[in-house]
């Protein structure tokens, strides 16, 4: 518990720091990064990062990905054929991350005050063997225009992020804030 105990404290701290209205969008991402194991005490949590961002007099929304395949399948007209041969889903998951991005720019539209809204993708862990958060999230970086905070399962170290651990990382200019002891 207190790793997640150390994320909320330094989430605490950074959503505190002034926001300049002049960053890039790459530097309007902040990826909130913890162990996979610590999956479901973070989903716990959440309502405390919301009580955070409303402290420091930003507004939050979330976006939870969490089911976003499942749903983004069921509603495809062919989703049966799918299930008789698998392996063509492949050309079907191109389109999933636009879909997302578009979602996820639909909450941007809808947000009443969208340069000072932290939008939280939760549940990103729902994309897993079935897209990229490094493809989501340059898909939406020139349109942020308050801050998007991902929750993300995985490792980070020297600007590189390892998605769950199980695929090479990459690397990112987005803001990380760690469960590691506050460097605020």
């Amino acid at each position: 518990m207190a790793r997640i105990e150390n994320l909320l404290k330094n989430y605490e701290q950074h959503v505190t720091i002034p926001w300049s209205k002049t960053n890039a969008g790459p530097e309007r991402v902040w990826f909130a990064v913890y162990e996979p194991t610590e999956e479901m005490r973070l989903r716990m949590r959440y309502g405390d990062f919301k009580n955070a961002t409303a402290s420091a007099g930003h507004e939050w929304v979330e976006i939870d990905l969490t089911n976003i395949f499942p749903e983004w399948l069921a509603a495809e007209e062919y989703k049966e054929s799918y299930f008789d041969q698998p392996e063509d889903l492949v050309y079907l998951l191109e389109d999933l991350i636009p879909h997302i991005a578009n979602l996820v720019k639909e909450s941007f539209a809808a947000a009443k005050d969208p340069e000072n809204t932290v939008f939280a993708l939760t549940g990103v862990s729902g994309l897993f063997g079935v897209g990229r958060v490094s493809d989501l999230i340059s898909k939406l970086e020139q349109d942020i225009v308050g801050r998007l905070l991902c929750f993300f399962p995985g490792q980070y170290s020297g600007n590189t992020y390892r998605f769950l651990d199980a695929r090479d990382g990459w690397n990112y200019l987005a803001v990380p804030i760690t469960s590691e002891e506050s460097v605020y």
